[in-house]
């Protein structure tokens, strides 16, 4: 064991205690510590992994997807070490493999599951030389932060090319950013997609945040639109077509919040699943994590229980029970995630009461202009589904703005920018037995999970980590984070 990597060990573990001593998350602080003794722990510890190492990003659904892949490792009995939460730069990596490690620096796990921020692909190839990398989606995110679209596929695109031989790309076929990932790309290729019968729903194409292709510029045809930009086309100008999935669903059939039923088809054959999560967007995480579970080698036996008997993790699809009513968290950050979380709420007429909770910090992305681009109008269109929206959150008054120009009338919209608050308040007007759903931007979540938690009722995200990964049987999670990381 090389004795600059066991110092190293031993120091991010020293730093993961004084952070937890403090009530501190620990995801990215023990990292940095790590690095700053030895440059190459990551490295060296994810070269300990039996089976190497997993790479997920994409702008939505990596966290869920990441964890999704974690039940079905787990259902098939591999060990894993995870970055559990989304501490997801190279620090927070580093953090989750100290902390999976053992006092001598070694880490005992079959699988190294790792989310990882788009801008950071590169980088975390080179520590980690993953044998799988995923790609889930491209959506326009935190423009101030990350730049034009154009800026994520080029890093992510460059990552994939450092990719080590034998190392194969999962891809989803349906997004043309992400498929055009594959063309010319000299390593393995899996694509996974849905084939729907019909036109597709069309939600939110009219905002779609690519219609010319980004290799010649040439505008795309689309057969088909699932939602978004994803769906079923080709580009005229220079032949980029929609490559058939290895992987896909079909009969897909939605359940409302309850989950969707559905039909997994994979090389070897088609298996039935009742997905336990609500939204289109749900069928394409549990397709991206089955793709890599098969891309691992796991038998397709164990994906449909590893699905099925999946738990969400905090703030994605997360339920509370708070005094005799739920709080249910679906975390919100861009225009095409919000209008297929849209969708999901209006699955079925039952009265959903609404707190919706938007900050501008960093790791939120602090230009909210994006709020507009958000179809609002579905919500204030449909009275009896939704009673109320509670407006919270630093830029509640912009927020309220916004559905004040979509339809929605004073007697339907509270302003509250306390979260606090904007909690009880929301609550007040959920019946006994009834669900409040909060649909918040990342550190608004946090800040919201925070006040439950003071109020005993839900885990600090470092806790509930460590509960997830022991039910898992992780070697090791780091703590919580949003893009870049969380405190500590």
């Amino acid at each position: 064991m090389q004795g600059g990597l066991w110092l190293a060990v031993l120091a991010g573990k020293a730093a993961i205690r004084v952070c937890r001593l403090l009530g501190w998350g620990g995801s990215t602080l023990p990292g940095r510590v790590a690095r700053r003794v030895h440059r190459g722990v990551l490295r060296g510890l994810a070269s300990q992994c039996r089976r190497g190492t997993v790479l997920i990003s994409g702008t939505n659904g990596k966290t869920t997807t990441t964890a999704m892949l974690s039940a079905i490792l787990s259902r098939a009995g591999l060990s894993l070490v995870h970055n559990r939460t989304g501490a997801n730069l190279v620090v927070g990596l580093a953090a989750a493999f100290v902390e999976g490690a053992d006092l001598l620096g070694r880490l005992r796990a079959d699988v190294g599951l790792c989310e990882v921020d788009e801008a950071s692909v590169p980088a975390a190839v080179r520590e980690l030389s993953p044998g799988v990398a995923l790609v889930t989606n491209f959506f326009r995110d935190q423009l101030d932060r990350y730049g034009e679209l154009a800026h994520s596929v080029a890093a992510v695109r460059r990552g994939l090319e450092l990719l080590p031989e034998g190392a194969t790309a999962v891809l989803n076929a349906d997004d043309p950013l992400v498929a055009g990932l594959g063309r010319g790309l000299n390593r393995p290729v899996v694509y996974f997609g849905l084939e729907e019968a019909g036109p597709g729903t069309g939600a939110g194409f009219e905002t779609a945040d690519i219609r010319h292709c980004l290799q010649c510029g040439a505008e795309l045809r689309y057969e088909q639109v699932y939602y978004a930009h994803l769906g079923r086309y080709s580009c005229p100008g220079c032949g980029l077509v929609r490559p058939q999935p290895q992987v896909l669903a079909r009969d897909v059939q939605p359940r409302g919040t309850r989950g969707s039923d559905l039909v997994l088809v994979h090389p070897g054959g088609s298996l039935r699943l009742k997905l336990p999560l609500p939204g289109r967007f749900s069928v394409y995480n549990a397709l991206a994590a089955a793709s890599a579970a098969l891309s691992l080698g796991v038998d397709p036996g164990e994906v449909v229980p590893g699905l099925e008997g999946f738990s969400p993790w905090f703030g994605r699809m997360e339920s509370i029970g708070l005094s005799g009513r739920r709080a249910f968290f679906t975390l919100v950050k861009n225009p095409s995630g919000f209008n297929q979380v849209i969708d999901m709420v209006l699955g079925d007429e039952e009265p959903k009461p609404l707190l919706i909770a938007i900050n501008d910090l960093l790791a939120d992305g602090q230009d909210v202009s994006w709020l507009w681009d958000v179809d609002f109008e579905r919500l204030a269109g449909a009275a009896p589904a939704i009673p109320v929206v509670v407006a919270s959150g630093i830029r509640a008054a912009d927020l309220a703005v916004r559905l004040k120009y979509a339809g929605l009338g004073p007697s339907r919209l509270a302003v509250e920018p306390d979260l606090g608050r904007a909690l009880k308040l929301g609550l007040e007007r959920v019946p006994p037995g009834g669900t409040l759903y909060v649909l918040p931007t990342y550190t608004a979540m946090l800040g919201l999970r925070r006040l439950i938690h003071r109020g005993g009722f839900a885990r600090p995200f470092w806790e509930a980590g460590r509960a997830a990964r022991a039910r898992a049987g992780d070697a090791g999670a780091g703590g919580g984070g949003g893009r870049g990381g969380g405190g500590g």
